[in-house]
């Protein structure tokens, strides 16, 4: 494996103790949180294999809800985090779940409000790295170290074309770009890791492109 710096191999600045089990179950609920688009209300998270073994111990459950309640990985009151949610109104259910997955630190979060709602996958794989595997029913490949738009469009010819002629318009390089359909002419989800975050009036601009019918976000 290729390190680009020491920080890939201590991890990331972190509230403990573990940075699989803490860093990055708190930066996949902060991923859920971004592309919920605000804090949620309540949340339903269920946990597979080791997160579901040791979640209390390692801090997982804590980290979760300091993500969901937008606190980074060294954020001081993190290990308050489930007291502080409870005071935010946010309630979070923990579901210890038996059935297998691909990788043994896998989370799967149901969060949103009272208009809202949505439902991720996540899977932290050391080192406080984590990737988004699934959104919303739809395969996706995030990896959460990169600023990223998700866009869910109408499966119509130019919709791509239209999200990546807006992005070379305002020099927004892309680093990775993948799209995936349910079905012809469905909804489909456009993943866009780009290398710097995304000012709003560009989100603005890509929102009233061709077919698009909402995007999300990820800052680094």
């Amino acid at each position: 494996m290729k390190y680009n710096s020491v920080f890939d191999i201590i991890g990331p600045i972190m509230i403990g103790p573990s940075s699989s089990h803490t860093a990055g179950a708190a930066r996949i609920g902060l991923a859920a949180r971004n592309l919920l688009g605000k804090e949620p209300t309540w949340a339903k998270i269920h946990l597979y294999e080791s997160f579901a073994k040791t979640y209390k111990g390692h801090g997982t459950d804590f980290a979760l809800a300091g993500g969901l309640l937008g606190f980074q990985t060294d954020d001081p009151r993190m290990s308050q985090a489930m007291d502080i949610a409870k005071k935010r109104g946010l309630n979070i259910e923990y579901v210890e779940d038996s059935a297998s997955s691909e990788h043994p630190n896998t989370a799967r979060l149901i969060i949103g409000d009272d208009t809202d709602k949505l439902e991720l996958v996540g899977i932290s794989i050391g080192g406080g790295k984590v990737e988004i595997t699934e959104l919303n029913g739809f395969e996706l490949r995030l990896s959460g170290n990169h600023p990223a738009i998700l866009i869910m469009h109408n499966d119509r010819f130019g919709a791509i074309a239209s999200v990546t002629k807006i992005l070379a318009k305002h020099e927004i390089n892309i680093g990775h770009m993948e799209v995936n359909r349910k079905d012809v002419g469905k909804e489909a989800l456009m993943v866009i890791e780009v290398d710097q975050n995304v000012d709003d009036n560009i989100l603005k601009e890509l929102q009233n492109a061709d077919h698009i019918i909402r995007i999300s976000k990820i800052v680094s």
